[in-house]
C-alpha cells in the first residue's frame, strides 16, 4: 500500500513486541518509565510517519498491515534472541551470516516477482557498498553489542532513531520539508528516546551489583556482605544470657 504504512507499523510494532515477550516470560518487569516512553514513541512515530491516504482497498491495507506485524515480529525475534551471544560467533560474524543467508531465502521469491535483476555500473555498485557496510555491518553490529548490556525492550525503543535520524539527514541533505505535525511527531519521539535511555539507565544501575573493593584488593558484592553480617548478628551468641553459675 504504502511506505508509510509498512514504516509506522513494523518499526512501531517491533519494541511493543519485544516488551510484551519480556513481560510474558518474565524476565523483566516492565516500568512506568518504559511504558511512557512505548506510548509516547508510539504518537510520535505515527505524527513523523503519517498515515497513507485514501485509495486503497480494505483487504489490501490488512495484508500490508499483516506483513508488516510479521516484519516486526521477526526484529523482535531477533533482538531476544541476540541478547545471549552464540559461543565462537561474535557479532560481526553473526550479522554477515545472518543477512547472507536472508539474501539467499529472499533471491527466488525476487527472481519471481522481477526484483533480483542487477546491472552492476559504478555507481550501482558504490551505492551497494556503502548500504552493505554502514547501514547494515557497522549498525547491526554495533546494535548486538548494545544487547550484551542494555534490556532487550529498551534497546528496541532506541532502534525508533532510526526514523527520526532518517527525517533529519532528508531535511538536511534532500531539502525536505516537515509540516507542524511532522515537527510535533519529531519532538514527541526525541522526548521518548529520551525517556527510553533513562529506562534502561535505571534499569541497569537497579540490577547491577554494587562492589567495593577490600583493602587486600578483594573486591566485595556490598549487598551480599550486609545480608551475612545481618544474619550474623540474628544469630544468638555462644556467650548470651548464660551469665555466671
Amino acid at each position: 500500500t504504502s511506505v508509510s504504512l509498512a514504516t509506522l507499523i513494523t518499526i512501531g510494532s517491533a519494541p511493543v513486541l519485544v516488551l510484551a515477550a519480556e513481560r510474558l516470560g518474565g524476565q523483566r518487569r516492565v516500568g512506568r518509565l518504559a511504558g511512557c516512553a512505548t506510548g509516547l514513541a508510539l504518537t510520535g512515530l505515527g505524527l513523523l510517519v503519517g498515515l497513507p491516504s485514501g485509495g486503497f482497498a480494505e483487504t489490501a491495507v490488512l495484508g500490508s498491515a499483516g506483513l508488516a506485524v510479521l516484519a516486526a515480529a521477526g526484529f523482535a525475534t531477533l533482538t531476544l534472541v541476540s541478547v545471549r551471544p552464540v559461543a565462537g560467533l561474535d557479532d560481526l560474524t553473526a550479522t554477515g551470516f545472518g543477512f547472507a543467508l536472508g539474501g539467499l531465502v529472499l533471491l527466488p521469491v525476487a527472481a519471481a516477482t522481477g526484483g533480483g535483476s542487477f546491472t552492476p555500473s559504478p555507481v550501482s555498485l558504490g551505492l551497494l557498498a556503502v548500504l552493505g557496510t554502514g547501514p547494515t555491518a557497522v549498525a547491526y553490529t554495533l546494535y548486538f553489542r548494545g544487547l550484551r548490556t542494555a534490556p532487550a525492550g529498551i534497546a528496541a525503543l532506541l532502534s525508533l532513531l532510526e526514523p527520526l535520524t532518517g527525517t533529519v539527514l532528508a531535511a538536511l541533505i534532500l531539502g525536505d520539508r516537515l509540516g507542524p505535525t511532522g515537527i510535533a511527531g519529531a519532538v514527541i519521539l526525541a522526548l521518548a528516546l529520551i525517556l527510553a535511555a533513562a529506562a534502561g539507565q535505571r534499569t541497569a544501575s537497579g540490577t547491577a551489583p554494587c562492589v567495593r573493593p577490600r583493602p587486600g584488593g578483594e573486591a566485595v558484592d556490598v549487598p551480599v556482605a550486609r545480608a551475612v553480617a545481618m544474619e550474623k548478628g540474628r544469630r544468638p551468641s555462644a556467650h548470651r544470657g548464660g551469665g555466671e553459675r
